[in-house]
């Protein structure tokens, strides 16, 4: 049985769903990113976390999971006020909830966490997954967390995979897996950095 995650040839970002680069943001509208877009590609990357292949990453892929939930949820509620993430924080905050507008909030701690930990891992050829992902949870959702959950997450950045192990699990072709990869954080963090700063602006407030 092979625990490669990718197609003979491929990489691992063959198989998802949606890539973060296929998530339009509308420029001409205030950087609107599409809720359905966004969404799939969000799970997409929770697929990631079956391939550091740890037990102790459950916790960080469900509480994503969550989350997603809790915002397509409401997307299926109000498909037409929901379009893209923006207006269906605007349009959920009117009607005086917020439990869509705060799953995206801490979907983006997720993603956030994640992203950091990829970026570092993949600009310091030496560093091992435990190391990039420890710091990473310091910088981002550390802050967030009560001292019950923070065993949990350390655990989790401990119990990573071998640097080499997971590349190895990307593709075959290290040179593909480096750009790909690259290329997908590269997405990810600008549509993050767009939902992050909606989320400062006090009409995003709850």
């Amino acid at each position: 049985m092979t625990t490669n995650a990718f197609p003979p040839g491929g990489t691992y970002f063959d198989t998802a769903k949606r890539n973060f680069t296929a998530v339009p943001i509308n420029k001409s509208k205030d950087n609107a990113i599409s809720t359905a877009e966004f969404l799939e590609a969000s799970e997409s990357l929770t697929g990631l976390f079956d391939v550091l292949g740890s037990v102790a990453f459950k916790p960080v892929a469900s509480d994503m999971t969550g989350n997603i939930k809790k915002i397509r949820d409401r997307q299926l509620a109000s498909p037409l006020e929901s379009e893209t993430l923006q207006d269906m924080v605007r349009n959920e905050l009117k009607t005086k909830k917020h439990t869509a507008t705060e799953g995206l909030v801490w979907l983006l701690r997720g993603l956030d966490f994640t992203s950091q930990a990829l970026r570092k891992n993949l600009s310091n050829p030496s560093e091992e997954l435990s190391t990039s992902f420890r710091e990473s949870y310091g910088n981002t959702l550390k802050q967030y967390h009560s001292f019950m959950i923070k065993p949990i997450f350390s655990a989790a950045m401990s119990a990573t995979p071998y640097r080499k192990d997971f590349y190895a699990k990307l593709g075959d072709d290290q040179a593909r897996v480096q750009k790909e990869l690259g290329e997908w954080l590269s997405a990810l963090e600008e549509r993050v950095g767009v939902l992050q700063e909606f989320l400062g602006r006090k009409e995003a407030k709850y």
